[in-house]
């Protein structure tokens, strides 16, 4: 991604320009990546962000690109936009008055929940239950009953329904999840429950969980369209005003083309996107995976670990073959969502995390962060507390600015806050500073082990892929804490997750429930289901404007062996299904049962297979930005006339103190060029310290290849 941001370009030749703009917001800093369309220039730059209403820091971001390329909104064609709205709300534990109704005497399903302590019984002396996201006075039951196959038992109760839609708007409660036993299998009673909500209580947001997710396990389906029902208001209100707001750039009066990320490592129109909010739980962090899965995988690297470093937080996950690894196990927060998702972790380990002494008189770092606003003693905007990043300036690892100077940083008012810190701790300066950089790196890397090391994987077969604007600046650490193979830091790594929004195609995702053990499997009985859900896939691809031509559709089954309680998923090609159909997936699933667990019954007659869900993906696929390859270096000595900027004192090692290390800029560094640490590599959005013992390499992509030197 070639750095624009100080390039202007001419402005005759705006007419015939057609201008994508990927945008991720983040807790400190707004990222924007442009994508000119017909000349394939890709222009990057980054803008505060704004918590108090983050569509101002959007608009900041539009506005800056196009200035930068001498655009105007009438060039746009589209904007898609990763977003941290549902993530926060969760994460912050803000749930508004939320009701739920589900089927009679099953009331108590959220306190229930799965009887499981989390780590383990032994902890059952310790943990302490937390709030149900519902109240149970604000649960109500409606009569009827549907079975697992069906088939009704019970006949849907309208006067109980009516009952709870007037309890609910006596109190004024006007986000309402429901969720009744078995309507995965039958919705009918789901659908008249909605009729009799629209009728009753109008004002009220509803979510069903029929629509959310088609699957069983009634706690995770009912905690799913809770969460989804949650943060419907918010990310209606959010998505509307940016919307509105977007279509004032375009002098026409015609609606810009604006698309949301998903957690599924797709986008959905925004207009749609108000209709499954939950989707976009983990939107930003996906974004991120996507597009350092892409750069790393044209790189020549297929085993990689991403870190994804901002100013709150840091998120980690696994890429291979260049597609990030995928879950429906996921949470946010302390809530379950089944939907599909990127494995992400994260971690509260970003630039503005803070430092801090624990009642024991223990170093602490994390995960409170200072953010954007009053954010971290160097920003001079009002923090009391020092962080990760006044750590790093203060033992000279970045500048003393940011944004190439757009944000001066004072190193003084840092020094003086870890000065503080140290004399708490009896500790001198520089053993306080990077025993704060130490403990973050730590928290990095138990992160990422349980992407890796805890799913089976061998870390020391992969890369890590590190951007975001924090994310590099504990690479090697890291590379040595966890024995990794190297380190890839894409150009301009403060944008990937914006870079990689201009990388997804439109995906939506269908599930139905259909138990059957493989010998029983009745073969026209699947082939309908995949036929419908590859029917609402369809549709919903029309829906966003796509020709049939273009669709493309990927199944998935989840399946287990018979007795066990949880299912591995496996991919399922096209065609008809028959015998030596099932026969091919049961295979799979053999195969990636072994490489789960370390075994697998295929040999055993008396265990049997059986298949649970049956999942549809719809792909929408868009043009991706072509990654162009670096000028080659003329000479080895080459590097330091043409990139070399300074030498700064910087302190890697407190047995070490401050070593004279060289300073290079990395737009002048070409293809070849080869760097010895200690070395400092600064660009616009980030900086990467390269430690003693390591070696850059600039690969033909320009990106930096970090590796031990033995």
């Amino acid at each position: 991604m070639p750095d624009a941001t100080t390039q202007p370009a001419e402005t005759g030749a705006s007419a015939t320009r057609r201008i994508r703009i990927g945008i991720d917001t983040g807790g400190t800093f707004t990222d924007v990546v442009a994508l000119d369309e017909v000349s394939g220039e890709l222009v990057t730059t980054k803008t505060p962000s704004t918590p108090g209403n983050p569509a101002d820091g959007f608009l900041n971001g539009v506005r800056k690109v196009l200035d930068l390329m001498g655009a105007s909104g009438d060039d746009i064609t589209a904007v898609s936009h990763g977003t941290t709205v549902a993530t926060n709300k969760l994460l912050e534990g803000k749930v508004e008055a939320l009701g739920f109704i589900t089927t009679e005497g099953y009331e108590f399903i959220l306190e229930i929940a799965r009887q499981a302590v989390p780590d383990g019984y032994g902890n059952s002396y310790f943990w302490v239950k937390p709030p149900r996201i519902v109240p149970a006075d604000y649960v109500k039951t409606v009569g009827g009953r549907i079975d697992f196959e069906g088939n009704e038992i019970r006949p849907f109760d309208e006067e109980s329904a009516v009952r709870a839609a007037r309890w609910f708007k006596e109190r004024g409660i006007t986000t309402i999840g429901v969720c009744l036993l078995h309507s995965y299998a039958d919705d009918s009673h789901e659908l008249a429950l909605r009729e009799v909500l629209r009728r009753e209580h109008p004002e009220a947001i509803v979510s069903i969980s029929s629509e959310v997710l088609r699957e069983y396990r009634e706690y995770e389906r009912s905690m799913t369209t809770l969460v989804d029902a949650a943060v419907k208001p918010n990310v209606s209100r959010y998505v509307a005003n940016i919307h509105q707001r977007l279509d004032d750039f375009v002098s026409s009066g015609a609606k810009l083309p604006f698309y949301i990320m998903k957690s599924n490592g797709g986008v959905l129109s925004a207009d749609e996107v108000v209709h499954q909010p939950i989707t976009t739980v983990l939107s930003g962090p996906a974004a991120g995976a996507l597009g350092a899965g892409l750069i790393a995988s044209r790189a020549g690297f297929e085993k990689v670990l991403t870190c994804d470093g901002g100013g709150t937080s840091t998120d980690v996950s696994v890429v291979l073959g260049g597609e990030p690894t995928l879950t429906t196990e996921g949470s946010v927060g302390a809530y379950p969502s089944k939907i599909p998702m990127i494995d992400v972790v994260t971690v509260g380990a970003g630039g503005g995390s803070i430092a801090w002494v624990s009642p024991e008189g223990s170093l602490k770092v994390g995960p409170q962060s200072a953010g954007a606003d009053p954010g971290p003693l160097c920003y001079a905007k009002g923090g009391l507390e020092p962080t990760i990043t006044d750590a790093h300036v203060t033992l000279g690892r970045i500048p003393p600015h940011l944004l190439g100077g757009e944000i001066p940083l004072d190193v003084d008012a840092a020094r003086a806050g870890i000065t503080e810190l140290a004399a708490r701790l009896d500790l001198d300066f520089e053993r306080c500073a990077t025993g704060i950089l130490e403990i973050s790196a730590w928290n990095q890397a138990n992160a990422l082990r349980q992407v890796s090391v805890k799913r089976g994987l061998d870390v020391r077969d992969f890369m890590l892929a590190t951007f975001g604007g924090s994310g590099s600046l504990l690479a090697c650490r890291l590379v040595d804490i966890l024995g990794l193979a190297g380190v890839v830091v894409p150009q301009n790594p403060g944008n990937v997750s914006a870079f990689g929004l201009l990388t997804v195609d439109v995906k939506n995702d269908y599930v139905q429930t259909a138990v059957a053990r493989q010998h029983a499997l009745d073969f026209a009985a699947v082939q309908k289901t995949f036929d419908d859900l590859t029917g609402r896939a369809a549709a919903a691809l029309d829906a966003e404007g796509f020709p049939r031509d273009a669709h493309r559709y990927t199944r998935t089954i989840d399946l287990r062996y018979f007795g066990q309680a949880y299912e591995v998923r496996v991919s399922a090609p096209d065609g008809e299904v028959d015998a030596a159909y099932a026969a091919g997936v049961a295979e799979r699933f053999h195969d990636e049962h072994r490489a789960l667990y370390g075994y697998d019954f295929r040999d055993d007659p008396t265990q049997q297979v059986e298949w649970v869900n049956l999942r549809v993906t719809g792909v929408g696929p868009i043009t991706r930005p072509e990654l162009r390859e670096l000028g080659a270096a003329e000479g080895a000595a080459d590097v330091r006339e043409r990139a070399h900027r300074s030498t700064r004192p910087v302190c890697f090692d407190p047995e070490d103190g401050y070593v004279d290390t060289d300073v290079w800029w990395r737009p002048d560094m070409l293809a070849g060029d080869v760097v010895t640490g200690p070395a400092i590599v600064e660009e616009f959005g980030s900086t990467v310290p390269v430690h003693p013992g390591f070696v850059v390499r600039v690969d033909s992509l320009g990106n930096l290849v970090i590796t031990k030197e033995a």
